[in-house]
């Protein structure tokens, strides 16, 4: 698989709204991104989301950048709906293992108010941080080969 490249990192002190982007942030294990309100000890401490998903929306005459979606790392130049889950990422000594594909949206968030639509539940993928550390943009994403065995699944949709 193509390698990658961090376009953007993106936090929020809240969720389900558009996230600021930052130049670099700390990943923490077990957690996610340090001041980000989705980090936690739970299965999505990081959200991805490639740069070409923003820009088909984007071609829809609506101003939107990196981060508009919720999402805490934007990428360029990796087909993250190939990913399976149980599959690693490497952003220098950063460790990610994709734990979920895509998501349920229960209700309309201020993403979906403010765009008319969301690519997330589509088109993002939800990684745990195994091995935390500085990450910048810029940054390189290393793909680890499939687990033999593995398979892209969608899991965890109602969460």
């Amino acid at each position: 698989m193509k390698n990658g490249e961090v376009v953007a990192i993106c936090v929020s002190s809240k969720r389900g709204v558009r996230k600021r982007n930052v130049p670099c942030a700390t990943l923490v294990e077990g957690l996610g991104i340090e001041g980000d309100a989705h980090a936690g000890n739970w299965h999505r401490q990081v959200s991805l989301l490639a740069v070409e998903s923003v820009e088909k929306i984007r071609r829809q005459d609506v101003e939107i950048e990196p981060g508009s979606f919720a999402e805490n790392i934007t990428t360029r130049g990796l087909d993250l709906m190939v990913l399976a889950v149980g599959q690693r990422l490497f952003i220098g000594q950063i460790e990610l293992e994709i734990t979920q594909i895509g998501k349920q949206c229960h209700s309309r968030c201020a993403i979906y108010d403010q765009l008319g639509d969301c690519v997330m539940p589509r088109e993002g993928v939800f990684a745990r941080v195994n091995k935390g550390g500085a990450i910048k943009t810029g940054d390189r994403i290393d793909v680890a080969p499939v687990v033999p065995g593995r398979k892209r699944e969608k899991i965890g949709m109602d969460n």
